[in-house]
Parts: C-alpha cells; structure tokens; sequence
C-alpha cells in the first residue's frame, strides 16, 4: 500500500513580495480556498479550547451551502476542551492530518493519529486533549444531527484509514475508489466523511449534479476541478465548497494520487421550509 500524506496548514502570512491575485473565488455554486489563505490573520478562537486556534473554511450559509460547518483545527502539546461542542443536537466527524489527539467519550480514551477518524454523536459529552509532545491538526465537521422516529442516534466510531481497504468505483480499473467509514446502507447516518482517490490520469467522467452540498479538503496530490462551468486548479492544502446541484468532474493531474476528505449530507427527505403545514 502506498504512503498516504495529510496536508496540513501552518499559518503564518504570505511575503510582502508575493502577488496578491491567486486562485481563491466565491460564486453562487462554489467556493474555492487555496492553502495559501490558511494565514495567521484568519484564524479563530473558541471558548473553553486551550492552547487552541482554528480556521473555518465552512458555515451554513442561506442561499449556499447550509447543512454543515468545517474547521480545520490546531492544539497545541497540553491545549484541547473539556467542553468542545456547545450545540446538544450536534454530531461531528474529527479527522487528524497531524500529530495526536485523544479523545474521551463515556468514560473511555481513545488515541487518534494521522488518518484517525471519529464520529461522535450527539449529546456524546466527548472531550479532546493532546497529550502528545507536538502541535496537532484535525478537521472538525460539525453537523444539526436530524434523527428519524424509529430510528436510533448512530454510536461513537473511532476508526483509521489506514485500517480500511478503499472500495473500487465499477469500470474505472481501479482509478478511483472511496475509503468509508460509514456502511452507506446504515440510514442512522444523515451525513458521510470519506476520502476520495484518484491515481494520476484518472477521472470522475461527468459532471455529477445531485443533491447533497459537499465539502472537499484536498489532502493530497493536484487536479484539475470542473466546478459549474469553470475549471479550476487544486492542489494539497486547497479547499473547495460545493452547493446542492453544483456539476463536477475532475481529472487527477499526478504525479501521484489525487486524494481529498469529502463532506456529503445523506438519507434524508428533502426540507420543504413548512409549506403546506
């Protein structure tokens, strides 16, 4: 098995040399932050996290994408929260790309590395410490969980990718595969994080156009992005924003594999903002 990277953020600002025009834009359908954004005058801060500061590259937003919101986070050696998420009926996913964390829920720790992965329910009293001797960095994505009568809250998973064999898409040879983490037939689940992969010279080979909003965090490798009705240049570090029914396609440039956390919103009926109630 390949060596897989995580691109992680470092901060800082751009020299006073650089030009200021790059890839970054926001339109109606999509939105593109290049890593070179992910600069120490935008990030954030959050009650009751120590040692901790955050950037946030999703918020719901109306008229956009509305189901979810993103962070990238970074915990400095000590710095976590006994009271990370305020929100009762929110759920989250935490992903690491560097570093370590551990993560406490009902009594019991558990130890994430780089491809960690957590999903961690709502009203799950989950708390986060790094107790490592380096920064750690992981995305956090918080969603309004939307439970279904007669059917249960998911539990807690905590799982890596590196545990996880990729699933092949049908006819494209191996070209591109999906690692899940989420069996997609459990409809407990209203929202997916897996990691898409695409070995170099590989497609998605037509513009998909559905329902789901997405998130996708480019954790490794280049492509070329069709978004709406632009093609756009992606590299590690990148982050694109995609509302519901947005077209996208892609071809992996290489020259290694092309890989990125993809946010999607699932199995569940379409809100319909009350009318005819």
């Amino acid at each position: 098995m390949a060596k897989r990277s995580y691109y992680a953020p470092k901060g800082g600002l751009p020299p006073q040399s650089d030009l200021i025009s790059d890839r970054a834009v926001f339109t109606q359908a999509y939105a593109v932050i290049p890593k070179r954004e992910f600069s120490d005058i935008v990030a954030s801060f959050l009650p009751f996290w120590d040692k901790t500061r955050l950037w946030v590259i999703a918020r719901p937003l109306s008229g956009f994408a509305e189901t979810f919101s993103q962070y990238i986070m970074e915990v400095q050696a000590g710095g976590g929260s006994d009271r990370p998420e305020p929100d009762a009926g929110a759920e989250g996913v935490l992903f690491v790309v560097e570093g370590e964390v551990t993560v406490t829920v009902a009594g019991k720790s558990h130890r994430l590395t780089p491809g960690g992965y957590a999903y961690l329910p709502p009203k799950s009293g989950w708390s986060l410490r790094n107790e490592g001797g380096e920064t750690a960095r992981f995305h956090w994505v918080r969603k309004a969980y939307e439970p279904v009568d007669g059917l249960d809250a998911p539990d807690p998973l905590f799982l890596n990718e590196n545990d996880i064999a990729p699933l092949t898409m049908p006819d494209t040879g191996g070209g591109w595969a999906t690692t899940r983490f989420v069996d997609p037939a459990d409809l407990r689940h209203d929202m997916h994080v897996t990691i898409v992969t695409l070995t170099p010279g590989s497609v998605i080979p037509f513009p998909e156009t559905h329902v789901m909003e997405h998130g996708l965090y480019v954790l490794e490798g280049k492509a070329v992005y069709r978004l709406n009705q632009d093609w756009v240049e992606v590299e590690a570090g990148d982050f694109m924003w995609l509302r519901a029914f947005c077209p996208q396609a892609c071809y992996a440039g290489g020259p290694g594999n092309f890989r990125y956390l993809l946010y999607k919103d699932v199995n569940r009926h379409a809100r319909l903002g009350g009318f005819g109630r």
